[in-house]
């Protein structure tokens, strides 16, 4: 029997201190997050990280929480329940990070007698912070239990017609009609990052934003442009209506525009009225419910823009099943 197993980031337990760091701990310590020699990367997130930004994280995430806990696990779980009503199919949900575990995940469905897996990372786009780093995780859990089953993964779905058909519908539904900008703000990545996973140490961001990527399979830049371009295009938007800009940066080095400095410099150009979509992610989290709507409403207001609004992830639109249907 075939079953599926829906992956996310994942977020902390609970709101306690000790879950919190324990979550920053274990997220920071991938070696495809912070890729850093190990003992430098030891030193940085236990030594001034996480003891220094936890607090932060704690009253981040308490602005977010709800009485189920965690949005995006909450709504990963629901997300499991409507897919497998929708393809008759065992759907199973792993963390990446914290639980439910990916160990947890896959147990559950070889225990209900499935033999084979399709592993659905629930990223749109390629990166080794991201899309790599599960995979890994997911051979190395499949490795440690001695399972005897058959894994296979879908590829990321950036460009696919369906998403893009149920990103544009979603946006459609929530966006401004009298918008002035569409902006499309995602999860940033060092550019380091972009160059081993693309092997390319000359790699053009010109060619990213022409859609002229030679290595596009592993380019994130190229990726959120494409995601972006084919919006825009079934939105039927002209060039001056959208732009593309990146969150969550951590130091120096990372690809830009960063999100908040447009949204601090969007007024001054006479963007007034914005309306603004995180499609790095599929599920509400910590990075969209208050960093964008929270934080980001009020950098635009505060510099005079007028009116933000926030366009929500697919969560648990009947499109966007639909799209996940058909890829598994």
């Amino acid at each position: 029997m075939k079953g599926v197993l829906l992956i996310n980031l994942g977020s902390p337990n609970d709101l306690s201190s000790a879950s919190i760091k324990k979550f920053l701990i274990e997220f920071l310590s991938d070696d495809y997050v912070v890729d850093f020699p190990k003992f430098l990367q030891q030193i940085l997130v236990r030594g001034v990280i996480v003891p220094f930004r936890y607090k932060n994280t704690q009253s981040a995430y308490k602005e977010v929480w709800t009485e189920n806990g965690s949005p995006l696990i909450q709504t990963t779980k629901e997300l499991a329940e409507k897919l497998s009503s929708e393809v008759s199919l065992p759907v199973e949900i792993g963390m990446r990070y914290q639980n439910p575990s990916i160990k947890e995940g896959l147990q559950s469905l070889i225990d209900r007698g499935c033999t084979e897996i399709k592993v659905v990372p629930l990223y749109p786009h390629y990166a080794i912070s991201t899309t790599l780093t599960t995979k890994l995780k997911v051979d190395e859990e499949v490795e440690n239990l001695g399972l005897d089953v058959e894994i296979e993964y879908t590829d990321t779905f950036f460009d696919s017609e369906l998403y893009i058909q149920a990103l544009s519908s979603i946006i459609r539904e929530n966006m401004d009609p009298k918008s002035d900008l569409l902006l499309f703000t995602y999860h940033g990545i060092p550019k380091r990052h972009l160059k081993k996973a693309t092997q390319e140490r000359n790699y053009s961001e010109e060619c990213c934003l022409k859609s002229q990527c030679k290595i596009k399979k592993f380019c994130y830049r190229c990726h959120v442009m494409e995601t972006s371009r084919l919006c825009a295009k079934n939105l039927n938007l002209d060039d001056d209506k959208w732009m593309v800009s990146f969150q969550s940066r951590v130091g120096p080095g990372w690809l830009q525009p960063f999100t908040d400095k447009v949204l601090e410099d969007l007024p001054s150009k006479g963007f007034k009225n914005i309306s603004v979509v995180s499609p790095s992610f599929v599920s509400d989290n910590l990075e969209t419910l208050e960093e964008v709507n929270m934080e980001g409403r009020e950098i635009f207001i505060e510099n005079g823009g007028e009116k933000f609004n926030y366009v929500p992830c697919l969560n648990l639109d009947k499109h966007w099943i639909n799209f996940l249907a058909s890829i598994v």
